[in-house]
């Protein structure tokens, strides 16, 4: 894996991060140096935060899921130690995929075999391995985007399969159409979305905003502890505290509605961005009134 060395530094006030991610990832195991690290993370947040200030980069470097990054990143790269971890850690729930969205056995394993080539990178362009796994960012799971990328696969061979097929043939199989315009998603329990729905209808108005002011609005902890006229660590404690009690009552929410723990769990995985679920109507509210880690009562005392 090459990167141009002008582009490896980390930028300046993030170089303890930096590092700090770096061992989180384990990419040494898989032949990433710091630099190529480095690298990954300043190419990630040009693309998704260009010119960003530094507090706003930091931000999105410790939500990325570092370990899975360098793993997909040193597979993209050649790396066989790296793909024979990948294999273990993603094949079996590949094939599991491949037959829940192709249904047919043979279908399943034809498509879960050419995703593989496209993952291991088999072409080359301009003299460099071309791998679909060069693409995962660590935003997001990566059985997750796994998932997503397979279910895309499988509607691209389903269109370059009907443009060999006329219009008679497939009416007279009995083949029913669906409008070309209808965006195909990734196949996701709508459990996941039912429960997800529901768990953040139940919060408090105040604690919706914090949400979405955080991750729907991109605004930093500062800005939203402003807003609110508290300490930035209110806000840091808060957001730590709703995230894991959102998981909690999500996974009780799906248990309720008949998955096992397990299924529950890796429900869990799946990228948000797959859901049929407004997550902005759901969470936007009008900023609360300012609130105090210290409530007084209404009646004065206290």
């Amino acid at each position: 894996m090459d990167a141009p060395t002008q582009l490896a530094a980390a930028p300046p006030g993030l170089e303890s991060t930096v590092a700090e991610l770096y061992q989180k990832s384990r990419g040494s195991d898989f032949g990433i140096s710091a630099e190529q690290f480095t690298y990954i993370l300043g190419e990630i947040s040009t693309r998704h935060l260009p010119g960003a200030a530094v507090v706003q980069v930091r931000e999105l470097y410790l939500t990325l899921r570092v370990e899975e990054l360098a793993l997909a990143r040193a597979c993209a790269a050649g790396n066989e130690r790296a793909w024979e971890a990948f294999l273990t850690r993603y094949r079996e729930k590949l094939y599991e995929v491949a037959g829940y969205i192709a249904k047919e056995s043979s279908a399943a394993r034809e498509l879960a075999d050419s995703l593989y080539a496209d993952l291991y990178g088999t072409s080359l362009r301009d003299g460099q391995r071309v791998s679909k796994l060069s693409s995962y960012t660590g935003r997001g799971s990566l059985e997750g985007w796994l998932r997503t990328v397979m279910a895309q696969e499988y509607v691209n061979r389903y269109r370059r399969t009907k443009k060999l097929v006329s219009l008679e043939e497939e009416t007279e199989e009995g083949a029913q159409f669906a409008s070309p315009e209808t965006e195909v998603l990734a196949p996701v329990d709508p459990r996941v979305a039912a429960a997800i729905d529901d768990t953040l209808a139940a919060l408090p108005a105040e604690d919706r905003y914090v949400l979405a002011a955080y991750f729907l609005d991109d605004r930093t902890l500062a800005d939203v502890a402003r807003s609110l006229k508290v300490h930035e660590s209110t806000i840091s404690r808060k957001l730590d505290k709703l995230c894991k009690s959102l998981r909690k009552n999500v996974l009780a929410a799906l248990r309720q509605r008949g998955m096992s723990r397990r299924q529950a769990e890796e429900a869990l995985d799946v990228d948000v961005r797959d859901l049929q679920l407004n997550l902005r109507q759901r969470l936007q509210e009008t900023a609360p009134q300012a609130f105090s880690e210290k409530k007084v009562p209404s009646d004065g005392s206290g």
